[in-house]
């Protein structure tokens, strides 16, 4: 409880304050009876001036109501009046007032007028407004009770006993202790003797508890003023009690959608927001809240659950907020995170099929309802005590989100229909946030999962490199961008390292690096050389800007990319690369020596300048380092390029230590730094294929080369221990050593090469390429690569100085010669075929499988 002096002026006054009002009593004919200081101070008459004489005076002047007379008969048939009017001064002046008259009642029925006046017409703005919403709140209902100086009621309104449930017979010629006793009496009459003794007005906080309604507490506040007579003396007092319940309420009911407002939506995070909402629900509204989610929006997968939609399978709801009066939550039995259940005739259905809000004033727990089918729930509503509940649907644009549950255990009152639109309107607004939020999910998932797709999953480095990689978008909110990198195995043992750097942020270069990564790969499946392949990788991308041109209300045209492009083969120990405008590879020996190689520059792909792209070829020992990376891991606002360099080097300079590691020390180039552009890093570790795992043989062109060619490969099989693919590879063998013989001129070189496949290389002067081609019944060509095909894993061809290779790949495990026992369908003659090669004849028949055109 407390007092407050009304000489300390407020900034947002209320029903709590009285201000400067005038208190002024009447009898019944309208003589003044009593008078307040306030009342002097407003209309310039001292109690000495008024009291004893009628109201006529100060009272309104009104067009309506020109006489004393006709305004009491107007109050009398209202019981009271109350508005805005106008009273005099004493020099004259008029003054515009809000003011309030309200009837009394004494012993034997005789009546008595109270008039409260507060001044309007002369405050500023701000003060007007003030005044102006006093004036609106002072029309609710007060009680008012007038005192002698021995504190024994002489007078009392009819609205005095709504507030404390005192009847005006057993009030009047009696303290408010002796009906009433107890310490808030002893307080409140504290402070009516401090203002009779001269002290300011005083407004004081107490509480009481009706009759009807004993376990509902209700708060007033009492304005206290001292009534003079004519002579300046204590009359005693007047105290005029509102009822703060319904106003505190309101009040707290608008502090709640205020802190709303501000809080809720602060974050994208829809499991904050969530227990942002419970939070402030708790205690102004509930004394526990949960917030379940439906499972699609935390995550931003799945379809939506749509307001009335029916079906065998309810929606599953996981707990997202949790808020509670008592410690640990005792009121919930499902944490955060876990999926709520609830019984299928429940309110949660009743909401979920109708969208409306479920108000369960008096929680019914009886034997038979929804509750008895959920003993969890059962249990838990019987030891807290719950016996007041609210369902709320958390919804936008039809769709629901989850569901609030408001519950009252401590609070003995129940949930009512204000409480029930309070609810509705801070969920509303939760509801905004949360499908910003879910939205954001959504796009958030996608973007990443466009990442994860457009990235490779995991590097396969095979026999030639050990890899390792790191990705930081620019795009921090959506994690993707327009950088990519690529390890793509190439035949022979050997790998293609690719970094790439599409110009822009966001979806859309990271689409086109997409598009960009597809081309390369497919690119590199024909066994192009670095410049080769950025040549056409250069014509892809002005294509791809031309076709974007024409609907740039649809895309964002891709205008550039800048790219690296390297293959490494583990046999040679060799790496041929190219540039498209994209900085130098890092490399470091295994000494820990680093160096940026000067290679050919080139232009950056889509310019359409035309100028060739150059590649250079550089010997690697083995387990040297090679970092592949894009300028946005050494390129800052604040720092050159050659800077970045040089910490990039430096971190890489680690002879031995992990690749991850080294990783790790390398995207910190800059720390502390927010990357102002997407960074790439590929590291890779050579590998040297040792001379046992390699076999090559200088065979003549001319008819005995299959025959020594298969003797050869049979003996190497045998010393690595691979028999079981002895009669596949014979065949390989002599299929396109016979071709090479028939087809080119000098010399032919076969090449075995054992790493994580057994890879078959013939080389001949012939340029130019063999395809696989259908044969006929009677044909005597195309069937030999056909069997190629089918018994290896896969084949091809590239070009190289001089002519070309053509390969095929087996799985090291034993594989069955026969092309039937690998479920494909025999050719004609193919049984033939077999034999004849198989049992070393001239090879006549083998030739007539590889085709050239």
């Amino acid at each position: 409880m407390t007092s407050t002096d009304t000489a300390t002026p407020r900034r947002q006054p209320n029903i709590r304050e009285p201000s400067e009002s005038a208190i002024a009593m009447l009898d019944e004919q309208g003589t003044v009876v009593g008078w307040t200081r306030a009342a002097e101070r407003l209309v310039g008459y001292s109690a000495g001036d008024v009291v004893g004489r009628s109201a006529a005076a100060v009272l309104p002047y009104s067009e309506e109501a020109p006489t004393t007379a006709e305004f009491a008969d107007r109050c009398r048939a209202r019981r009271g009046w109350s508005g805005t009017t106008t009273v005099r001064h004493r020099d004259g002046h008029r003054l515009d007032v809000s003011l309030r008259v309200s009837m009394l009642w004494g012993h034997g029925e005789t009546v008595r007028w109270l008039v409260s006046v507060t001044d309007i017409g002369e405050a500023s703005g701000a003060a007007t407004n003030e005044l102006v919403r006093e004036s609106l709140l002072a029309r609710v209902p007060m009680g008012i009770v007038v005192r002698d100086p021995q504190l024994r009621c002489t007078w009392v309104n009819d609205t005095m006993e709504s507030h404390d449930g005192i009847p005006r017979g057993r009030r009047l010629g009696r303290r408010f202790s002796d009906v009433r006793p107890g310490a808030e009496a002893e307080a409140l009459e504290g402070a009516m003797r401090e203002v009779m003794r001269g002290g300011p007005v005083q407004v004081h906080d107490h509480r009481t508890w009706l009759p009807s309604s004993p376990h509902r507490e209700h708060t007033h506040a009492a304005s206290i003023f001292c009534l003079q007579d004519a002579d300046g003396q204590v009359l005693g007092v007047c105290v005029i009690s509102v009822d703060l319940t319904g106003s505190r309420q309101a009040r707290d009911r608008l502090a709640i959608l205020s802190e709303g407002s501000t809080r809720l939506g602060s974050s994208l995070d829809v499991m904050r927001t969530s227990q942002e909402l419970a939070d402030l629900a708790v205690p102004l509204l509930a004394d526990y809240v949960a917030v379940d989610l439906e499972q699609s929006v935390p995550c931003g997968e799945g379809p939506p659950v749509h307001i009335g939609s029916s079906g065998r399978r309810l929606p599953v709801f996981r707990r997202a907020g949790l808020a509670s009066i008592h410690h640990g939550v005792p009121e919930s039995p499902w944490a955060h995170g876990e999926v709520v259940p609830w019984p299928p005739a429940s309110p949660f259905t009743d909401v979920l099929r109708t969208g409306m809000p479920h108000l369960e004033p008096v929680l019914d727990t009886a034997p038979g309802t929804w509750i008895d089918q959920d003993p969890e729930r059962a249990r838990t509503i019987h030891e807290n005590g719950i016996h007041s509940l609210m369902l709320i649907p958390i919804r936008a644009r039809r769709v629901l989100l989850g569901m609030v549950l408001f519950i009252r255990t401590s609070d003995p009152g129940p949930f009512q229909e204000v409480d029930v639109l309070l609810a509705e309107e801070l969920v509303s607004r939760a509801a905004l946030a949360l499908d910003n939020a879910r939205q954001y999910a959504r796009e958030h998932t996608a973007a990443l999962a466009l990442q994860r797709n457009l990235l490779p999953h995991r590097l396969k480095g095979g026999a030639a490199v050990e890899t390792a990689s790191r990705y930081l978008p620019a795009d921090m909110d959506h994690g993707v961008g327009g950088d990519w990198f690529d390890v793509i195995p190439l035949s022979g043992a050997r790998v293609a390292l690719v970094v790439g750097d599409v110009v822009g942020h966001g979806i859309n270069a990271a689409a086109t690096m997409g598009r960009l990564r597809t081309a390369v790969r497919t690119l590199a499946d024909m066994e192009l050389s670095p410049d080769e392949l950025l040549t056409h990788l250069d014509d892809t991308v002005q294509r791809l800007a031309e076709d974007d041109a024409d609907a740039p209300e649809q895309y964002s045209p891709a205008v550039g990319a800048t790219c690296l492009y390297a293959v490494y083969d583990p046999v040679t120990r060799r790496c041929a690369m190219a540039r498209a405008g994209h900085p130098p590879p890092a490399i470091v020996d295994p000494q820990g020596r680093v160096a940026f190689p000067d290679l050919p520059t080139g232009t950056p792909l889509g310019t359409g300048l035309g100028v060739p792209f150059e590649a250079a070829e550089l010997e690697l020992p083995e387990g040297s380092l090679l970092g592949l990376y894009t300028d946005g891991l050494v390129e800052t606002r604040d720092h050159d390029i050659d800077v970045g360099m040089d910490r990039l080097g430096s971190a890489l300079a680690q002879p031995g230590r992990p690749l991850e590691e080294l990783c790790g020390r390398a995207m910190e180039t800059f720390p502390g730094q927010a990357p102002s552009d997407d960074a790439t890093l590929l590291l890779v570790r050579t590998r040297t294929l040792s001379p046992a795992q390699v076999a090559s043989w200088t065979l003549p062109g001319d008819q005995t080369a299959a025959r020594s060619a298969r003797h050869m490969a049979a003996r190497q099989l045998t010393e690595w221990g691979l028999e079981g693919v002895a009669d596949a590879t014979r065949l390989i063998v002599s299929e396109l050593v016979t071709n090479a013989v028939r087809h080119g001129s000098g010399q032919i070189t076969l090449r075995l090469i054992r790493h994580q496949v057994l890879t078959c290389e013939v080389f001949d002067s012939n340029a130019c390429a063999p395809r696989l081609r259908s044969a006929c019944t009677h044909d005597e060509n195309g069937r030999g690569l056909f069997l190629v095909a089918q018994l290896s894993r896969r084949w091809g061809f590239r070009t190289v100085p001089g002519g070309k290779v053509v390969w095929a790949e087996e799985d090291l495990a034993r594989a069955p010669a026969d092309p039937r026992e690998r479920g494909v369908p025999p050719l004609p003659e193919t049984r033939p075929v077999l034999a004849s090669a198989t049992a070393a004849h001239s090879g006549v028949v083998a030739v007539r499988g590889l085709r050239h055109p």
